[in-house]
Formats: structure tokens, C-alpha cells, sequence
């Protein structure tokens, strides 16, 4: 890899995040993708976007080639302080309401009342028809 290992603070790269002036933080090194922003395939801005963090997440997501992999050894210039670079939390669900497995009670009382209109309705119209035919 090209010139001397230096260690960089994710405080220093973060200071880099213009078109004129951009690094990137990728696997543990430090890259100086200044001269490669307008010849990026995905636009200046998705460069800009991975500024001020560590851009491996975003660089592995897109699928890069070997050929691209290979061009990275151009723009190294160090290596980050990885002790700056702050931990991810660990997503953790929020907590769900107990389930309640006895829902027989609930079940039977929406059932009748289903039924108990209908079970009327019926005995209206049973009454009505034979009360008219007598």
C-alpha cells in the first residue's frame, strides 16, 4: 500500500467531507478519495454520504468489483484509531404484550353475540309467518 502507516482519529477523518477534501474510512484504513470523485461510478454524493463514519457496511452493501477493490490501494493513506470509532447498539425489540391463550371466554361472548340477534330475528320471522298463515 502506498507511503507510510498512519494512525487518523475518526475526529480527523470526519474534518475530510467535501468534494474538494474527502475521506473515507473502510475496512480499518483510511482512504483519500479526493482525485476519485468525479470518475465515481455512483456520483460524489454517495462518497459524501459515507463521510464521518466507517463506510464498510455502505461499500460491502453495494457489491464492489475486484478491479475496484484493486483501485482502493491508490487512495490508502493510513489506518483509523478504531477505539474512535463509537460501537453500534445492538437493535433490541420493544416488548410485546403478554399472550393470553384462554380466549374462550372472549370467543363465547362474541359468538352469542352474533348468534342471540340472529337466533331473534329468526323467531320473529317463524312468529310472523305462522301467525299469518293461521
Amino acid at each position: 500500500m502506498g507511503g507510510e502507516s498512519k494512525v487518523f482519529t475518526l475526529a480527523e477523518v470526519s474534518e475530510h467531507n467535501t468534494t474538494k477534501d474527502c475521506w473515507l474510512v473502510i475496512e480499518g484504513k483510511v482512504y483519500d478519495v479526493t482525485k476519485f470523485m468525479e470518475d465515481h461510478p455512483g456520483g460524489d454524493e454517495v462518497l459524501l454520504s459515507s463521510t464521518g463514519k466507517d463506510a464498510t457496511d455502505d461499500f460491502e452493501d453495494v457489491g464492489h468489483s475486484s478491479s475496484a477493490r484493486a483501485m482502493m490501494d491508490d487512495f490508502y493513506i493510513g489506518e483509523i484509531d478504531t477505539s474512535t470509532i463509537p460501537e453500534r447498539t445492538k437493535y433490541t425489540p420493544p416488548k410485546q404484550p403478554q399472550y393470553n391463550q384462554d380466549k374462550t371466554p372472549e370467543f363465547v361472548i362474541k359468538l352469542l353475540q352474533f348468534l342471540v340477534p340472529l337466533l331473534i330475528l329468526g323467531l320473529a320471522f317463524g312468529v310472523r309467518y305462522y301467525t299469518k298463515s293461521a
